[in-house]
């Protein structure tokens, strides 16, 4: 504050009237006068007056200032209106600001859905907001976070050391209730006609004490099972894994009375079946270049213990070689093919020419090993034609095709795909663009679904079911030769890998199959039917078990069709007696672990920067600006702090001496003076 005058008259004609009635009362005091230096006292505090003291103040004006508007728009904010209710809530406050002078409110929404969970602090963290103009953030929420820090970030710290407000406003009436179900573990795979173990838990959050419920378990089309369980404590709940594949398990507990949402009252936990240790029996026969590509598939895959023999010559050749070199082993024949036939899941016979190698008994198990369920691969070359070929004997009523003496075929030639083939999905995708052959097999009588051709259009790759069990021939014994790269060579891999792995009913190969997955909220539904016939009409059921009926439609050989799906549980499809289930995932489960509205999670960080925590269902506190230092926040308002700096070239003027100051000093003053003169 500084001071200054402005006279009523001419500084000279003041201080000449000063210095003559100061002279007036130092002669009346010498001439012993009373009451001449009362009399001096009130004309001086008239000249006083009149020479116009003042104090000069800077006019003050708010700095502009930025403040942060975050608003929650994470999954849990779909809960009841807690979403509606940040709305208006962020409508008010953003028409109180705009009264509020220098101050910009930035408003900024925070989604969720990252699978990190709410990261209400990181979006505080990183606003783009002039430096060192911050003001403070309200943040419209929930209250459930998950980067929660444990000290309030640097930003909240003023230029001088002051906290700056975080106000916390809450889309609820008040603290709520939450009753979930946990997955503790669960395995990701289980062995096939084995049992899975799920361990769970249900928490009943911001309830006192433990609780009974009821614990709902689905799984296919089998009835629901119920069981209690205790609030807190882990329960280990046993479920069945009877088919290769997903497997959906659908658990489910009772509601809390008065919770805020049963959305976490459910999970789906996914196992895929697979079968323990494929075992597969590979017989060959003459020693030939294509022994070593099946050697090499299945070797390569960890899943298939391999039980690979190879005939180097027939029983009954005599051509003088000694006993002891006839064989490495001896050829485990009543072993392999009856004893232990069933504990192979496929059996590979690859240029195999009997010639009385397997009594007629042994090839009869083959058959019968076919039609309880196995699977039966033969790669068939020239001995197909030749004595002792294995369709002149018991197996040839499971082989879908039979050769004359005069059906091998000595030229070059490019297998390719029929019009089933390029549907099939043991074959499906497979590029064209292959290297020759140069040998096959045109067989007189065939059936089964044909899935390649060969020269003049024969059938060369036939699959064919057998009761339980499936069989596929190659009418060649040249794959080996795209494996040379013969020609620019052929996928002969991933074909014989996928034909193993139909032979041995891997469900993604099926050709007639109906899957359903659910994505973005919606249920895609696909069916497979490679050669049958398809009704375009499909029947889905929702969780809550309502039924309706969609209409499939076809695309390059696949069946299409898609349905919003957001409810959350297990759906599932039915066409022509097939069934498939889906279920969504949740792109962000930690969201999903507490429902509620809670001040546990954020209060002490506001309280912390003096900010309100405040619920907002019923109530929006107003915003307004205060003073730095004062009371930040009231019952029904909340408060930023307002920063004011000097108007360059502007100053408010306030009197030191008031004219009625003055006047009634100078009456006391000559009242004094005229009682002094009397006495």
């Amino acid at each position: 504050m500084m001071f200054d005058l402005s006279p009523m008259l001419p500084v000279w004609l003041l201080a000449t009237l000063a210095a003559l009635s100061i002279a007036s009362a130092l002669y009346g005091a010498l001439r012993g006068a009373r009451g001449m230096l009362w009399r001096a006292l009130a004309v001086l505090a008239l000249l006083g007056w009149l020479s116009g003291p003042r104090a000069l103040h800077p006019v003050l004006r708010p700095v502009p200032q930025d403040a942060l508007l975050v608003v929650d728009r994470s999954a849990s904010m779909q809960v009841g209106p807690r979403t509606a209710i940040a709305d208006q809530t962020a409508r008010q406050i953003m028409q109180d600001a705009a009264r509020l002078p220098g101050l910009t409110l930035h408003r900024v929404d925070v989604p969720g859905g990252t699978g990190h969970g709410t990261r209400l602090f990181e979006a505080l963290d990183h606003a783009d907001l002039p430096q060192g103009r911050f003001a403070g953030a309200i943040v419209i929420t929930d209250g459930m976070d998950h980067d929660v820090p444990a000290h309030l970030p640097a930003r909240f710290q003023g230029p001088d050391g002051q906290k700056l407000p975080l106000h916390l406003l809450l889309t609820a009436r008040g603290e709520e209730q939450d009753r979930r179900l946990r997955i503790l573990s669960t395995p990701p795979y289980a062995i096939v006609g084995q049992n899975a173990t799920i361990r769970v838990q249900v928490d009943d959050l911001g309830a006192p004490g433990a609780a009974d419920a009821v614990l709902t378990i689905r799984s296919g089309d089998a009835p629901p099972q119920t069981r209690p369980i205790r609030t807190g404590t882990p329960e280990d709940i046993t479920v069945p894994v009877q088919h290769p594949g997903e497997t959906l398990v659908g658990l489910s507990v009772s509601p809390l009375a008065g919770e805020a949402s049963t959305e976490n009252n459910s999970e789906v936990v996914r196992i895929r079946g697979v079968r323990d240790r494929l075992r597969v029996l590979l017989v060959s026969g003459v020693p030939n270049q294509g022994e070593r590509v099946w050697r090499r598939l299945l070797k390569a895959d960890p899943s298939v213990d391999l039980v690979h023999f190879t005939i180097l010559r027939s029983p009954n050749t005599d051509d003088g070689t000694p006993l002891s070199d006839l064989a490495l082993i001896p050829f485990p024949i009543r072993e392999l093919f009856q004893e232990k036939i069933r504990s192979f899941d496929l059996i590979i016979l690859d240029g195999f020419r009997n010639s009385n190698i397997l009594p007629d008994e042994y090839l009869t198990n083959i058959a019968d090993y076919v039609r309880n369920g196995g699977g039966l691969l033969v790669t068939a070359g020239p001995e197909f034609t030749q004595d002792g070929t294995l369709q002149d004997t018991s197996l040839a009523q499971i082989l879908p095709a039979h050769v004359g003496t005069d059906g091998v075929v000595t030229r070059a030639f490019r297998p390719s795909l029929t019009d089933l083939g390029k549907t099939h999905p043991v074959t499906a995708g497979l590029t064209e663009d292959w290297g020759p052959w140069y040998r096959a097999l045109r067989p007189e009588q065939s059936h089964g679904e044909d899935l390649m051709h060969g020269p003049d259009g024969a059938p060369l790759l036939l699959l064919d079911r057998v009761d339980r069990g499936r069989v596929a021939i190659l009418m060649s014994d040249q794959l080996w030769l795209w494996s040379r790269g013969e020609g620019g060579g052929g996928p002969q891999a991933e074909l014989l890998r996928r034909l193993s792995h139909w032979l041995m009913k891997e469900p993604d190969l099926e050709e007639n199959r109906l899957t359903a997955r659910i994505e973005n909220g919606q249920l895609n539904v696909e069916r497979h039917a490679a050669g049958q016939a398809v009704s375009p009409e499909a029947f889905v059921t929702a969780p809550d078990g309502k039924r309706m009926p969609v209409t499939l439609k076809q695309t390059d050989g696949v069946w299409h069709a898609t349905l919003a799906a957001t409810m959350p549980g297990i759906w599932s499809v039915r066409q022509d007696g097939l069934v498939a289930f889906a279920s969504p995932v949740s792109h962000d489960p930690i969201e999903r672990q507490d429902l509620r509205a809670t001040a546990t999670v954020m209060g002490a960080s506001a309280q912390a920067s003096g900010g309100a925590v405040a619920w907002v269902a019923d109530h929006t506190p107003h915003l307004k600006q205060v003073p730095i230092g004062s009371t930040i926040s009231g019952s029904d308002w909340m408060g930023l702090p307002v920063t004011t700096a000097a108007v360059a070239g502007e100053t408010r003027t306030t009197d030191l001496v008031p004219a009625w100051a003055a006047l009634f000093a100078a009456l006391i003053f000559l009242a004094i003076g005229w009682w002094r003169e009397g006495h």
